[in-house]
């Protein structure tokens, strides 16, 4: 499919920065209380993850919400999306990753960019009552949302109509090097900072798997993943983790309806991270690469819905009933 126009996002002056477009939602955008009801989901490895739900009884159709790093379903993107696509008929089911609901998992593993085992249990014990069902992942989500596509491209459940990932690092090593650049250094800092006190607790449960000496010599993101993912996750080392959980190499095997939305002034994304190739050689793959938009970002005070979440729900609502 050839690469989406994106011309109709045109935010004010102010909003074209990518540094205020990604940070402002953070900051200033107003939240909905949604009426979520929370469901801890024991899992065959003897852990857990938590979904919050929105149920309507005459909806039959169903979302599932992955949220992006140290996320989760309080996130603004996540907020934001909910109130749109339950007003358009959908249920909602946002997924906190491992040890993002608030407690601390029970495996030395948590969750990282290609962990997919928890989507599939989801996909396969929790959707029977839904005739349809998309998935829409934000950053680290979006990445997890495309490598499950491409992994299960053979063999996906049927009820599954379209997935969409907004602001999506599927080359995870370009990522990784883009970090190290000085104007990602606060975000990077912020992430480290949780993502650490994560691994902490870790250590204290699992000293023989998870040392916590290391953690004074973790200054990237690069580090904690050559230091930390790989041990928690049993992966060779970074660049092992980054080729196996990276999406972008399995796009050309996805075989239903598929958006990826990523602004070309994101400061997160490398270039790698822009797959204009595989979309044109890929019918069921859609590449929309506005001018602005930030990291799930997209905002523009006009509005309190955001032009992603427009885009989002048009997608979704064009292969589902």
């Amino acid at each position: 499919m050839p690469v989406l126009s994106s011309k109709d996002f045109k935010p004010r002056l102010l909003f074209r920065n990518g540094l205020i477009s990604t940070i402002y939602p953070y900051f200033f955008r107003k939240r909905i209380s949604h009426p979520f009801v929370r469901q801890r989901i024991n899992t065959p490895d003897n852990d857990f993850f938590d979904i919050d739900w929105m149920n309507a009884s005459f909806h039959k159709k169903l979302v599932i919400l992955l949220h992006g790093l140290e996320g989760s379903s309080d996130s603004q993107y996540i907020n934001g999306l909910t109130d749109v696509l339950y007003k358009s008929g959908y249920d909602i089911a946002a997924v906190n990753f491992r040890s993002c609901s608030g407690d601390i998992n029970q495996l030395p593993e948590m969750y990282h960019s290609g962990y997919t085992k928890d989507l599939e249990y989801i996909i396969s014990h929790l959707t029977e009552t839904y005739n349809q069902v998309v998935i829409c992942g934000f950053s680290l989500g979006g990445n997890v949302a495309l490598k499950y596509a491409g992994e299960m491209a053979q063999t996906i459940n049927k009820k599954i109509k379209a997935i969409a990932g907004i602001s999506v690092p599927c080359d995870l090593r370009g990522v990784s090097e883009q970090f190290l650049k000085w104007y990602n250094y606060p975000y990077e800092k912020q992430f480290l900072k949780t993502l650490l006190q994560k691994v902490e607790v870790k250590s204290t449960m699992f000293p023989d798997i998870i040392d916590s000496s290391y953690i004074s010599k973790i200054k990237h993101m690069w580090d904690f993943d050559a230091y930390y993912t790989t041990a928690m996750h049993n992966f060779e080392d970074a660049e092992d983790y980054y080729n196996k959980s990276s999406s972008i190499k399995l796009l050309p095997d996805i075989r239903i309806p598929t958006l990826i939305i990523n602004a070309k002034n994101d400061s997160f994304l490398s270039s790698s991270c822009y797959p204009f190739d595989q979309a044109e050689d890929n019918p069921y793959l859609h590449l929309m690469v506005p001018d602005f938009g930030g990291h799930v970002g997209f905002a523009d005070s006009k509005s309190s819905k955001y032009w992603s979440e427009f885009v989002i729900e048009d997608f979704f609502n064009k292969y589902t009933d």
